[in-house]
């Protein structure tokens, strides 16, 4: 791992971590592209460097989130900000549950990463697809239920699998409940940080017992700035964007990147 490695996949990783284009796809795309060798100190970067997208996801909602914690734990669904928070905790239930279970299975059965990028970009061309052709956009989130949060929980298992990315999974489930573009897109940031944050702590704890981070530390750090910094930049660009702009844009995208992939195999 060097130091213009570092740079670029911290490049790929904030811009895409956010966006629902699939951060791993488009990661997966550059080792193979760049012919990145595999090892203990990649794994290791690429798992603590997600971390930067994160804590530029907090900063970024940084006010909504400590009125969730706080909210909380008053008397359950007393207030509008209580409930919020309680469907956050219903949504991310799922998706916990299916890391821990499903992970290790699902990454044992894709060995070619360039096959794995080609599956995710398809998959989340078809979800981003159905999601602003059968989503109705007339709700806001105060209109939110528990049976919504559920859903949206249950859609983002799919980024487990080679499937969608995690916000892109979020929002297809929330604009299927017909929720608007700016809704389901805040929801699926909102629901984003106890994912991330747990999902990253898990990972980390596997990276530590390496005992390799003093390896990597200097492209780490340099890939984890830029994530960061770009991260936040995505988060801000996507907010206004989904509230002119329809879903077709990436799905578009992801389309056209899995077919160049499946070129590629195939030749």
């Amino acid at each position: 791992m060097n130091i213009f490695y570092a740079f670029l996949l911290g490049i790929i990783e904030g811009l895409t971590e956010f966006i629902p284009v699939s951060s791993t796809a488009h990661m997966l795309i550059v080792q193979k592209l760049l012919n990145i060798p595999s090892s203990d100190a990649m794994f290791a970067f690429l798992i603590l460097v997600q971390i930067g997208p994160l804590v530029a996801l907090i900063i970024y909602f940084w006010n909504d989130l400590w009125t969730l914690v706080k909210a909380f734990f008053a008397t359950p669904f007393s207030s509008p900000e209580n409930k919020q928070a309680w469907y956050i905790v219903i949504a991310t239930i799922p998706a916990l549950l299916a890391g821990v279970l499903l992970k290790n299975t699902v990454e044992s059965l894709f060995q070619n990463p360039l096959m794995e990028a080609a599956i995710r970009m398809s998959a989340a061309a078809i979800l981003l697809f159905l999601a602003e052709y059968f989503g109705k956009r007339l709700r806001k989130l105060d209109s939110m239920t528990w049976l919504d949060a559920l859903v949206v929980g249950l859609f983002q298992i799919l980024a487990v699998f080679p499937g969608s990315s995690r916000s892109g999974s979020a929002i297809t489930g929330g604009m299927l409940r017909n929720f608007d573009r700016p809704s389901a897109t805040r929801f699926a940031f909102l629901m984003s940080a106890p994912v991330m944050l747990a999902a990253g702590a898990y990972e980390s704890l596997s990276v530590l017992k390496m005992h390799i981070l003093h390896t990597i530390f200097v492209p780490l750090a340099v890939g984890f700035v830029v994530a960061a910094i770009l991260g936040w930049l995505s988060i801000r660009w996507l907010i206004s964007f989904v509230s002119k702009n329809s879903l077709y844009w990436f799905a578009g995208y992801c389309a056209v990147v899995a077919v160049l992939c499946f070129v590629f195999l195939f030749i």
